[in-house]
């Protein structure tokens, strides 16, 4: 346990620095540590070393900002990630072998291969249609359990009723179960997706995993069918509702909040929160 304390206290301190030059020296330094036992507890723990994780992680933000901020320039967003322009293409091309440009061109706002099938095509709905679905909210803090994973998504399942199980004495009858998603498994690749499962608790709860969320402004889609076409929703709202809304990709990360499940049949009531400003 304290080795996954330490491991995500370091992804929590990359991810909010992920603009600027982190070195393992500054990681580790965060997590007071020496660079060396740090790095070898960083890579049993996560498959990957705290350079190649860091790395990654810029790439596959940076790429999920050029599929939805349209309107910002390869060069800024480069920027944003603490790349210089010629260096930006060079390793945006070494990891997604394309470049920037060439990434953009290939995104397709009606379709798009779903990442689990590829057999599959997930076909969008209208801009119309996906905002008379959407609300804007506002969400107040989230106090949660959690326990982060890195794996395909495909393994939610089994991962929500291993969580469910293990913090049964902790629910209440107001308590949430929240999905935190960090990746688009459209771009990351599917065995490599961050993500936290969480439940609602009181802010009084004495175990070591416990977090707080920030709340604020989120444009809310409620979804309702099968956990297969999941995927489909939320890209949907990416594609089309978001370029074509007045709103902007907000900071923080998205959240799915479930509202009600039938594993029988696998399907799922659940608002997608996109964080928006």
């Amino acid at each position: 346990m304290i080795t996954k304390e330490i491991v995500n206290q370091a992804i929590d301190y990359i991810m909010e620095h992920l603009a600027e030059e982190i070195t393992i020296e500054d990681v580790a330094r965060h997590c007071h540590f020496s660079k060396f036992y740090f790095s070898r507890i960083f890579k049993a723990e996560t498959g990957e070393s705290v350079y190649a994780f860091i790395k990654r992680l810029k790439m596959t933000q940076s790429a999920i900002r050029l599929k939805v901020d349209k309107a910002k320039s390869i060069t800024e967003i480069g920027l944003d990630y603490g790349y210089s322009p010629s260096n930006y293409s060079t390793v945006f091309r070494q990891h997604h072998r394309r470049s920037p440009a060439e990434f953009r061109k290939t995104l397709n706002p009606r379709q798009m291969p779903h990442p689990y099938d590829w057999q599959e095509s997930v076909r969008f709905l209208s801009f119309a249609e996906y905002d008379q679905h959407i609300k804007i909210q506002e969400f107040d803090d989230f106090v949660v359990i959690f326990e982060r994973h890195i794996g395909n998504y495909q393994e939610l399942a089994a991962n929500w009723a291993a969580f469910a199980a293990k913090y049964r004495g902790f629910f209440a009858d107001d308590t949430l179960l929240i999905e935190r998603s960090y990746d688009d498994p459209s771009i990351t690749q599917i065995d490599q997706c961050l993500y936290d499962l969480c439940m609602t608790v009181d802010p009084a709860c004495p175990l070591d995993n416990v977090m707080t969320i920030s709340g604020g402004k989120f444009a809310v889609f409620r979804f309702e069918g099968a956990v297969k076409d999941i995927f489909g929703a939320f890209q949907g709202i990416f594609n089309i509702w978001l370029p074509g809304s007045s709103y902007k990709l907000d900071e923080r990360y998205g959240l799915d909040i479930y509202r009600s499940v039938d594993c029988e049949n696998l399907h799922v009531v659940m608002d997608l929160c996109v964080p928006v400003q």
